[in-house]
This record gives structure tokens, C-alpha cells and sequence, in this order.
């Protein structure tokens, strides 16, 4: 089994030059990543390193000069500074060609969209020979000195051939840019080079390990809690709500978005709600209005509000919340959705409106989950919970009485990172394979979290009733909110 040895972290600025812009300095990955590697490595026999696998973040990017030094802040993927341009690109490429091509619709998120903003809002840095560059290639050329990055982390960028597994040479020249100012693209797993020395002086690590081609986080998840059967999905309870089912055959629905797997030939149909746990700490940021008393108890505040809201009845009393707060991805894939909260009163306190927020985020995932069913004419049997908000047992309890489904958790809190390993693994030849090196390096709990008859009736009819209709009996009018006020 895998087993997590050695941990190493280290903390990443954001910044917000506007509400809808997220940005970093793309050095400070290289910075993070020799801090966490160092501390990493310091705890283990270097002997004992076999390879190095990068599981990166999805559609962030950075642009810069053909040494590989960035000319700009990267640009994150929850960054919506392209929104108003979507219907341009729309009407120059087709937005359903976008998506029968890359697999993704058109949103927001996409570094597809942010590409073509600065193109046109910053053209001068395409007068220079530059390169765009993701989080693993920008990486994998700090450690190897090559630009190369994996199809798995390729593709969620919205310009890349799923079905050629090469980047999408029309889609790109139509947003004015080249191929070759892309990194290689190498199949998932693959050999992409060894650690230079000067590299391994700041990391700690042997010069010469070699560099495994790696994943989308999302997509090592899935491998990291070997979801790579028929009918298992993974649930990442993140800063955004993610979770994917396996599928052999390559789909295309507004259900979900679809991601190379880490299994080869295989594919992740992959559901994506924006405002996962980023919603729960709003609420604690903003409005949880922690006492003396409980600030003293040593816990942390979502330990007392759950215990909170632990104490609540199913439903909230009455508040149901709809948990847009960073926009709608499927099935609307609409960024200029909201939150809706209604049916409050005075009589709700903070632990309702805790319980609220963990029963719409519960909801949406079941909304998801039906769009996938009913894609590919299966349902799914399982969830597999990963994540920060994997170790509440009251969430996962909720997810379970809400979806009908039991909930599952991974024996380690750091499922991505071990996709990773198992990549790792498999690619200097410890393992046969990939599928090989899941099956043996992933443990999951036995004990599922099973729904209740009672509670999961209740839900069932405010599911039906209530939650399902809510945003879109709002739509039209919340579209017509963010117009008005971003005048302002």
C-alpha cells in the first residue's frame, strides 16, 4: 500500500488586482516547490527516491520569454477576466466545435478565454517570442531545463485535440497564437527528463531522478483512490466541489467536462462547483462571529460549527441555500450565476446557515451527479471522498443521505499527491502498469457512510421540491442583477 512518508509545504500568494482577477507570480511556484521538496526530502533516505511526479493545478498559466521567465503575473483558473469575451469566441471558432474538440464548453475558467483577453487588452506581450506555459510545464522546465507538460495537464486548458491528444493547432492560431510557443505535450506517465543539478542543490533532491509526466490534481485524485472502474466516483471536497467517474470511451455532454484519465486510453467525466469549502470559509471570514469562549476551546471554527449544526434538523429549519458563490459550472455554464439563499428568518443562527451551506453544496452534487447518470445511462454506486472536507462526518453523512449514495473516504488525506506516486511508481517500472500500481498503493475506509431511510425521504422531497427548481426559476433575473451592478 502506499503509505505517506514525508510531507512538505508551502504557502502560495494570490492576488486580486480586481473582484473577478486572480493572479500569481508564476516564480513563486518554483519557490513553493523547493521549499516543500526540501523539507520533504530531509525526512527520507535520498537512496530511497525513485522518481518525481507533478500532479499541478488545471488551467492556470503564465506567460513568458522563450528562457522560460514569465512577463506577467499568471493567471489562475478561477480568474473570470475573459467572461464578456466568451460570445466573441463563440462567433469566431463555435462553441460547440470547442466542445466536441477539447472536450470542455466554453467557460470562463478555460486559459483558452484568458489567452485571447490578453491578446487583445495586452498586446504587447505577443510582439515578443514568447511561450505559454502551465503550472507543470513551468515546473518541469525548473527541474529538467524542458518545456514539457503531460495531455493530463494539457487538456484542461481548453486547447487541446482530446481526440488527437495534441494541441489544437486551429483553435489556437484563431486566438492569434502558435503551437510552438506551447510546451511538448507527452503522454501521461511518460519519461520527461532527469533533475539538473542545480535544480537538486535548491530542492534537496538527487540530481539525476528522473521526472515522470504527471496529472491535473483533479484527475490524480481519481488515481489516488483507484476510481478507475465503471461506476465508482471520486468527490473531492475542496476549495472547489470536483468529482469524475471513469469512462473508456471518449463523451461529450454539457453534463460534465471530460479530462484524460490516469489510466491510459481511459477518461474522467468530470462535475466541477466552483464554491466548494471556498464558501464555508467566506461564511466563517465574514459572518460566523465566533466568541470569546469559543475562540478559547482550542477548536477550530468549523469544528464548533459543525458540532452546531450537528444539533439542527434536516433542512436548516427552513434556510436552503444554492452554492454559486464563485459562478455555475455544469450543467449551466453560467459565470454570472450567484448564491441564492432563501427562507430565512429570525430565528437562524450561524449553525443554520453552516448546516444550509453543507446541504446545497450536497444538493448541487446530486444535481451533478444525475447529469452524468443520465449521459452515460448508469448510475453511479459510490462516492469516494477526498479532500479538506472529507474528515466531517456530518458532511459526509449529508452527501449520503441526500444522494442515496454511500459515501466512502480514502485512507490518506493527500490523494492527489499519491496519484502522483503511483505515476511515479509505474513509470520507473515498480509496477507492471498504472492500473497495478493504484490497485496496490490505494486503501480505502470499508465503513461507508450509509444514507438514512428517514432523513433521505425528507430530502428527497426538498430536492424535488424546492432545490432543483430554485436557480433556474431565478436565472433570468440573477443574469440581469450582474449586469446592473457591474456598471458600477
Amino acid at each position: 500500500m502506499g503509505m505517506c512518508w514525508a510531507v512538505g509545504g508551502a504557502p502560495l500568494p494570490m492576488l486580486k488586482p480586481r473582484s473577478s482577477w486572480h493572479e500569481q507570480p508564476a516564480d513563486s511556484w518554483w519557490e513553493a516547490t523547493c521549499h516543500a521538496l526540501r523539507e520533504a526530502a530531509a525526512q527520507v533516505d535520498s537512496h530511497r527516491l525513485a522518481a518525481l511526479c507533478i500532479a499541478a493545478q488545471r488551467e492556470t498559466f503564465v506567460v513568458a520569454d522563450e528562457d522560460g521567465h514569465p512577463l506577467a503575473n499568471a493567471l489562475l483558473w478561477m480568474d473570470e477576466r475573459c467572461r464578456g469575451l466568451l460570445p466573441e469566441i463563440d462567433r469566431q471558432y463555435g462553441r460547440e466545435r470547442i466542445h466536441q474538440e477539447t472536450g470542455k464548453p466554453l467557460s470562463a475558467n478555460l486559459s483558452l478565454g484568458k489567452l485571447y483577453w490578453l491578446r487583445k487588452e495586452r498586446s504587447g506581450l505577443f510582439t515578443q517570442n514568447i511561450r505559454v506555459l502551465d503550472v507543470h510545464s513551468f515546473l518541469a522546465h525548473c527541474l529538467t531545463g524542458r518545456f514539457a507538460t503531460s495531455w493530463g495537464c494539457a487538456d484542461p486548458m481548453g486547447l487541446f485535440d482530446m481526440r488527437g491528444n495534441n494541441w489544437n493547432a486551429p483553435l489556437i492560431q484563431a486566438i492569434g497564437l502558435r503551437v510552438s510557443q506551447f510546451p511538448e505535450a507527452l503522454p501521461v506517465g511518460s519519461f520527461v527528463g532527469e533533475v539538473q543539478p542545480e535544480a537538486a542543490r535548491r530542492t534537496g533532491l538527487p540530481p539525476g531522478l528522473p521526472l515522470i509526466a504527471g496529472l491535473g490534481d483533479g484527475q490524480a485524485a481519481g488515481l489516488g483512490v483507484c476510481a478507475v472502474l465503471p461506476g465508482q466516483a471520486y468527490l473531492n471536497l475542496g476549495t472547489s466541489i470536483v468529482s469524475g467517474t471513469f469512462s473508456k470511451r471518449y463523451l461529450v455532454n454539457s453534463a460534465f467536462r471530460t479530462m484524460i484519465g490516469g489510466i491510459p486510453g481511459s477518461y474522467l467525466l468530470e462535475t466541477v462547483l466552483p464554491g466548494g469549502t471556498y464558501t464555508i470559509s467566506w461564511f466563517i471570514d465574514n459572518f460566523a462571529g465566533m466568541s470569546e469562549t469559543d475562540l478559547a476551546s482550542g477548536k477550530s471554527p468549523e469544528e464548533i460549527l459543525e458540532a452546531a449544526a450537528a444539533q439542527t434538523p434536516p433542512g436548516a429549519a427552513g434556510l436552503t441555500l444554492v452554492p454559486y458563490w464563485n459562478g455555475a459550472m455544469n450543467p449551466y455554464w453560467d459565470a454570472g450565476a450567484s448564491g441564492i439563499m432563501v427562507g430565512c428568518r429570525g430565528i437562524h443562527r450561524g449553525a443554520h446557515f453552516y448546516r444550509a451551506i453543507l446541504e446545497g453544496i450536497a444538493f448541487e452534487q446530486r444535481l451533478h451527479t444525475e447529469g452524468v447518470e443520465d449521459a452515460i445511462g448508469q448510475p453511479l454506486d459510490r462516492y469516494i471522498a477526498v479532500g479538506g472536507g472529507a474528515p466531517s462526518p456530518l458532511w459526509c453523512q449529508i452527501i449520503a443521505d441526500i444522494s442515496g449514495k454511500p459515501v466512502f473516504r480514502a485512507s490518506t488525506s493527500e490523494a492527489t499527491a499519491l496519484g502522483a506516486g503511483i505515476l511515479a511508481a509505474a513509470g520507473v517500472g515498480l509496477y507492471p502498469d498504472v492500473l497495478a500500481a493504484a490497485r496496490a498503493m490505494t486503501n480505502i475506509n470499508p465503513h461507508p457512510f450509509q444514507p438514512d431511510s428517514e432523513r433521505r425521504a425528507f430530502y428527497e422531497r426538498l430536492y424535488q421540491n424546492v432545490y432543483r427548481s430554485l436557480f433556474p426559476a431565478l436565472q433570468s433575473y440573477l443574469d440581469t442583477l450582474d449586469a446592473l451592478t457591474s456598471l458600477f
